[in-house]
């Protein structure tokens, strides 16, 4: 009786990073281009992105394009767009590139395609999915758009 109880009290079998290491089941290296970034990098590269949009949305209001009432909204717009049309295009936001990170799509398609790219900086934007990772550290967001961070 008590074997029984203990088995579903113990949780859910690991996903293989007890065996392997992250991105072993995407086909990923475990060290060097290519493997999984960590989340220390994946931090400060979205720091960096959020700190040139902060920078381009303040020229907007120094200019007068808009006041600076909203600026947050201008900010995280201006993140948005300058997410999604460089990993769209690049493959990575300005901050992943300074950082030697890369999105990369894991199931086998060529580039990251818009409606993804779309899809990610979305959920990014609400935070929450980006803070739930799965035993290989990619968050929802990467989960749901079948892409990773990886180092170039």
């Amino acid at each position: 009786m008590a074997r029984e109880i203990g088995s579903w009290l113990s949780g859910p079998q690991s996903l293989g990073t007890a065996d392997g290491y992250p991105g072993e089941r995407l086909g990923l290296p475990a060290e060097g281009s290519g493997s999984l970034a960590r989340a220390g990098r994946r931090s400060a590269a979205l720091m960096v992105d959020w700190l040139i949009s902060y920078g381009v949305a303040g020229l907007g209001v120094a200019i007068g394009l808009y006041s600076s009432a909203v600026l947050a909204t201008a900010v995280l717009i201006v993140w948005f767009v300058l997410g999604v049309a460089s990993v769209r295009l690049f493959g990575f936001t300005p901050g992943q590139y300074l950082l030697g990170l890369r999105v990369a799509s894991v199931d086998n398609r060529l580039h990251v395609g818009t409606g993804r790219a779309v899809a990610r900086g979305l959920l990014i934007a609400l935070v929450i999915p980006a803070l739930f990772t799965d035993v290989e550290g990619r968050g929802i967001h990467d989960r749901v758009t079948a892409t990773a961070v990886l180092r170039r």
